[in-house]
């Protein structure tokens, strides 16, 4: 499986608009408004966006169907739930959408909390959570590359299933890349044996290296049957033309963010996943980790890839994400708001940086 670096983007998928600072546009979820944003990601030299999922959201998969219709290079990364689907109906929706497209799609697992109850889904404790995202995974990817396919799991079960069409090879990819995230241990293991990509929130370098090192033993401690794991980083980078003006836009950012929230510090939280968690502390060990990762955002309600911030110049982010890179990381999911405007600053002063490594200084 190739290890080449690829550079994606992240497309909202909401009801309503300004999405983490973005414009406030009563379209900003038509077909025109999002197919703007995917060609834009062609023109600047992304390789897609990653779409997200979860209840009183529009649908991810018909929103990337959509745009990959309107499209010709854009590959979606496509979020879903396992107790959104059954795994044969994926299954043969996604094969018929990558036939469809050439081989463009990427699916992103997401095994986090939902509005499961409006869809008629439940699941029990964590080990229940992650033990069913297990079996999607791999009866999914059986589905996938195997004929007539019989599984009677604990959670899903199938009888001489043949998926049509049939998915073709594109080179070294025999299927779409299952993407997952997770920090807690049920969660390391599933992405051990079952992901092709583990992504990872924006952490300091030392803690993913960490996680690196700990994905790698444990593959080996579970007898992975896949190709190695890769690894990828979701995380939003502000770039301005010049150090201290990115600096000033952030913390500007998060004075009116703090505002927002009354100025009181961590009021939002409520119990949250693991790796959400992780991300939420990093700013008792300081406002500014590494060079240039600001965790001030996660004090004043940024979530996910909100928490923490990659701030600088083009070439100050590019630094900082090659030494991501080195560490192992070849998939970046990268964003920030204005989301269209971002894509065109970024994509021309960012991405040729990170494709050209002799044009950044050590």
């Amino acid at each position: 499986m190739s290890t080449e670096s690829e550079f994606l983007w992240y497309i909202p998928n909401q009801i309503q608009p300004g999405h983490r600072g973005d414009t406030q546009e009563a379209d900003h979820n038509t077909l025109a408004t999002l197919t703007g944003h995917a060609t834009a990601l062609e023109q600047h030299g992304w390789t897609g966006a990653l779409i997200g999922t979860g209840w009183g959201r529009p649908d991810t998969l018909t929103v990337a169907t959509a745009l990959a219709a309107r499209t010709t290079t854009f590959e979606p990364l496509i979020a879903i739930r396992p107790g959104y689907w059954r795994p044969a109906h994926f299954a043969s929706s996604v094969a018929t959408l990558d036939h469809l497209t050439g081989g463009r799609v990427r699916i992103n697992i997401v095994s986090g909390q939902d509005n499961l109850a409006a869809y008629g889904d439940s699941e029990g404790d964590q080990a229940h959570r992650y033990a069913r995202t297990k079996e999607f995974m791999r009866l999914t990817r059986r589905l996938w590359t195997e004929e007539s396919v019989s599984f009677d799991g604990a959670h899903f079960q199938v009888s001489d299933s043949t998926v049509v069409p049939r998915l073709h090879p594109h080179g070294d990819r025999l299927h779409p890349k299952l993407y997952f995230g997770g920090a807690s241990p049920a969660a390391e293991q599933v992405a051990a044996t079952e992901a092709d990509v583990q992504l990872f929130w924006g952490e300091p370098l030392e803690g993913v290296a960490d996680r690196i090192a700990r994905l790698k033993a444990l593959s080996r401690d579970l007898d992975r049957d896949l190709p190695p794991l890769q690894f990828g980083l979701r995380i939003t980078t502000l770039v301005r033309d010049t150090t201290e003006q990115a600096w000033a836009d952030a913390e500007a950012k998060v004075a009116k963010m703090a505002e927002s929230r009354g100025g009181d510090p961590d009021q939002h939280r409520r119990a949250t996943a693991v790796g959400q968690q992780r991300l939420l502390d990093l700013h008792t060990r300081g406002d500014v980790l590494d060079d240039n990762l600001y965790t001030a955002p996660g004090k004043f309600g940024g979530g996910g890839a909100g928490t923490t911030w990659l701030v600088g110049s083009a070439e100050d982010v590019a630094r900082s994400l090659r030494k991501y890179r080195d560490l192992g990381i070849t998939q970046f999911v990268l964003s920030d708001t204005p989301y269209l405007d971002e894509i065109a600053r970024q994509g021309d002063q960012l991405l040729p940086l990170l494709r050209n490594p002799e044009l950044v200084g050590a």
